[in-house]
């Protein structure tokens, strides 16, 4: 195992590029002291974890024709676009089951990042048992909106990326020098305003937090994105990320789509695979091959 961290993006359905990344580690036995991750990114983290190689990608295209897994009849039914009884209980207990034992005996340390909707300050669950932190995973993964508040202890909670979409700096200062950080959106990527600000506020009239971060966090994911930067220059963070737009929507149904993301995130893995090496050894980040 790598005493480094490992920091897992969200994205919506964009998360099966990094399942394909992650299928890589596996089949290569690459381990992390410290793993973040943050809605998507923490989904696909629960099969990385296990050792379970395909089941993320197989879970995000296997469902999609079933209304009980993503759909607007879920959405008005229960609240939940992702239906939480299918996602977060009869997919891992029974259709595709999750190895809670091997999750057991992973060496290193689970972080799910949610956002609580009172503070607004992100929160970063420690994940030990991932039968009763599977609402931690859940909180992180709730999309503002078309999700209902999960409720962890005392405060609510919603989407990771709400406050902290990328957080390396969480990271560093848990006292990781190097990380090996996984991004959804392609090199070049700037985030602009969010939409919807209006229906935003509305929905949230009791959370003023949750607008005040959706107003300023193209501001925020853009300065993630120079500190990021900035890490790499310095050596002390490897970046995998789509080398151009996928295409793949945030709700995306198009299993094609879906595949070809998925294939994309293990052959960049691949390819870069020598280089991430050097640097979880001790090398600079890119490093020539000596």
């Amino acid at each position: 195992m790598y005493q480094a961290g490992l920091v897992l993006e969200g994205g919506g359905m964009k998360g099966v590029y990094t399942a394909g990344v992650l299928d890589f580690f596996l089949d290569k036995g690459i381990q992390f002291s410290h793993v973040y991750g943050v809605s998507a990114g923490a989904c696909h983290m629960c099969s990385f974890l296990s050792g379970q190689r395909g089941r993320a990608i197989a879970i995000s295209v296997d469902y999609l024709d079933s209304k009980w897994y993503c759909s607007v009849e879920s959405l008005l039914a229960t609240g939940d676009l992702f239906n939480v009884e299918m996602c977060y209980h009869l997919i891992p207990d029974y259709l595709y089951p999750y190895d809670y034992e091997a999750f057991g005996r992973y060496p290193g340390k689970a972080y799910s990042v949610a956002t609580d909707i009172a503070t607004g300050r992100p929160a970063y669950f420690r994940i030990r048992d991932m039968k009763k932190d599977i609402h931690k995973i859940r909180a992180s993964a709730s999309l503002p909106l078309v999700s209902r508040n999960v409720k962890i202890g005392d405060s609510y909670y919603l989407d990771g990326g709400i406050s902290d979409a990328i957080p390396l700096q969480q990271s560093v200062m848990d006292g990781n020098q190097r990380n090996v950080v996984v991004m959804t959106k392609e090199e070049g990527y700037v985030r602009k305003p969010a939409g919807q600000l209006g229906l935003m506020r509305a929905r949230y009239l009791r959370y003023p937090k949750v607008y005040e971060l959706m107003e300023d966090r193209h501001i925020r994911y853009n300065a993630q994105l120079e500190y990021i930067a900035g890490q790499q220059e310095a050596g002390r963070a490897f970046v995998i990320r789509p080398r151009k737009a996928s295409g793949v929507g945030r709700v995306e149904k198009n299993v094609e789509k879906l595949m070809e993301l998925y294939r994309q995130g293990y052959e960049d893995a691949a390819g870069s695979y020598e280089d991430l090496l050097r640097f979880l050894e001790g090398g600079p980040a890119g490093a020539p091959h000596p």
